[in-house]
């Protein structure tokens, strides 16, 4: 895998490891008080950097598995298993 391929694949990953992250522990105000700006379905508290580690933690353990299996011969579809 190139540098460029490996960077595109792991910004594809981590767009969508974030939207698996992202509603993780989210609470919303369960009073509904009506505050400008404001609306009950939205998050007491974003955490926005939380999310942002955890999407980066998951995109790279995900992307290294990727990797392993784009490296991996047995798996290549010029030489291994899927070029039957």
């Amino acid at each position: 895998m190139s540098l460029a391929s490996g960077v595109l694949v792991y910004f594809l990953i981590w767009w969508v490891a974030l939207f698996c992250v992202l509603p993780i522990g989210v609470r919303p105000d369960i009073s509904g008080a009506s505050t400008p700006g404001g609306w009950r379905g939205a998050p007491m508290q974003t955490r926005v950097w939380l999310i942002l580690l955890g999407t980066t933690l998951l995109a790279a353990i995900l992307w290294t598995g990727v990797w392993w299996l784009m490296s991996f011969e047995g798996m290549s579809f010029r030489d291994g298993v899927l070029a039957r």
